[in-house]
């Protein structure tokens, strides 16, 4: 009996301490769809950081960050380009829920995307490319040939408190520019590196 409750003691502080050390620390992950090709391509794996939890340092434009998926995108119909925030209604209730969706993110959806513009400045898209407080963007990541589609944001003020993130792969990316900008709490992570495949 010592040795099978010294071996639970171990077991349940090794728990402990991967949960801790995955939110925040770092954890890896892997790179799903082509939102961010041609930069991170689908299966990728890359390690995740989070130590802003501990030092409350928000990303910089160009950081590539995973936040939570927002509930619902904007269509033309109700839009406000004054307001542009991501709705979040996914609170889950209970300590049970909230730990398996917060800690353990199961059942949670979460994006990777670029951060672009940082709070209080003014984006415009237009004639397919991206201006910040009116100075044309150079996206160097982008590939050849490939312009920025405005869809539902497109003229506004990165709000207080958010940012504003697109895929590298315009045309085939859902991001803040049909669903609004995120929120700082709704950031989960910073990639720092891409470990696999080897040649990357």
């Amino acid at each position: 009996m010592k040795n099978i409750l010294e071996w639970i003691i171990i077991i349940f502080i090794a728990s402990i301490s991967t949960l801790i050390f995955r939110y925040f620390i770092g954890t890896p992950t892997t790179v799903k769809k082509i939102s961010m090709s041609p930069t991170l391509k689908d299966n990728d794996k890359i390690f995740i950081s989070r130590i802003f939890r501990i030092t409350k340092k928000i990303p910089k434009r160009g950081d590539i960050v995973t936040f939570e998926a927002p509930s619902s995108t904007y269509s033309f119909s109700n839009v406000n380009q004054s307001n542009p925030k991501a709705i979040y209604n996914n609170s889950k209730k209970g300590l049970i829920k909230k730990f398996f969706y917060n800690i353990l993110e199961i059942t949670k959806t979460s994006y990777i995307k670029r951060v672009i513009a940082e709070p209080g400045e003014h984006v415009e898209i237009k004639n397919g490319n991206v201006y910040i407080n009116g100075n044309k963007l150079q996206e160097n990541y982008l590939a050849e040939n490939i312009t920025t589609e405005s869809f539902i944001f497109n003229d506004f003020i990165v709000p207080e408190g958010y940012l504003f993130c697109m895929g590298d792969n315009r045309p085939d990316s859902i991001d803040c520019r049909n669903f609004g900008c995120i929120p700082f709490k709704k950031i989960e992570g910073k990639v720092i590196c891409r470990f696999w495949p080897l040649n990357k």
